[in-house]
């Protein structure tokens, strides 16, 4: 049994190795990049459609009304990033019925790397829809004395994410393998499909709290108009 998939290793070279987590990682962005090709080349702008079609609309509508709920007044603009986040999770979890599956997102270094991907993905949208001064000037609000504390508040919750995503996946691989060995095995399947449907959980947490983010730092703080005097 394997505590994290960077312990399985394909390949050595001196300090250089290919280990499952570089592994699988490449291959679900391989999977995701050759399904969007091949649902996407033939496109339907007519009434008769393609079920593929009809799928890919739901799950990019799906999307973009949650982005949109959150906060994100123009979900589009986001849904190729939160959108692939995603996917990427989903898929990883997924994948984990495939023999010799090892999940990527079950290595701290795939989920810190999601994490800061989210960490420069919020004062990107900020800067973009705001400018950069008008962005740099919300950390020292409402006062400047909360600047240390909003600086240490985008990095603590840059590395909640990577440990929330972590613990989760890691815990029930950990889960599965012990049953495999404890018990017989049509616990282990259940525990399999629930674990599927844990996946696919903390994919929509972590792109939500993403959302939650990127909204965050997108919000332009403008001060309250002062109420009109009445006669």
């Amino acid at each position: 049994m394997h505590l994290t998939p960077d312990e399985v290793i394909f390949w050595r070279h001196g300090v250089f190795k290919l280990n499952a987590t570089i592994v699988f990682t490449w291959a679900i962005m391989l999977v995701l990049c050759v399904g969007s090709r091949l649902i996407t080349r033939r496109l339907s702008m007519g009434l008769e459609r393609s079920r593929w079609q009809n799928l890919l609309e739901i799950v990019v509508t799906t999307i973009e009304t949650q982005i949109e709920e959150v906060g994100l007044s123009q979900p589009r603009k986001y849904l190729g990033f939160l959108g692939t986040i995603f996917l990427f999770v989903a898929t990883a979890s997924l994948c984990t019925v495939i023999p010799g599956y090892e999940p990527p997102t079950a290595s701290l270094s795939t989920t810190v790397a999601l994490a800061l991907c989210v960490f420069v993905a919020v004062p990107f949208f900020g800067i973009k829809d705001q400018g950069l001064g008008s962005y740099l000037t919300s950390y020292a609000k409402p006062t400047f004395i909360m600047l240390p504390f909003n600086i240490i508040s985008e990095v603590s919750r840059t590395l909640a994410l990577a440990v929330r995503l972590f613990g989760n996946m890691m815990s029930g691989a950990m889960i599965i393998g012990i049953l495999l060995i404890i018990t017989p095995l049509i616990f282990p399947i259940i525990m399999t499909a629930l674990g599927l449907l844990t996946g696919m959980v903390q994919a929509y947490i972590f792109t939500i709290l993403a959302a939650v983010y990127i909204a965050a730092g997108t919000r332009v703080r403008k001060s309250k108009p002062e109420p009109k005097a009445e006669y």
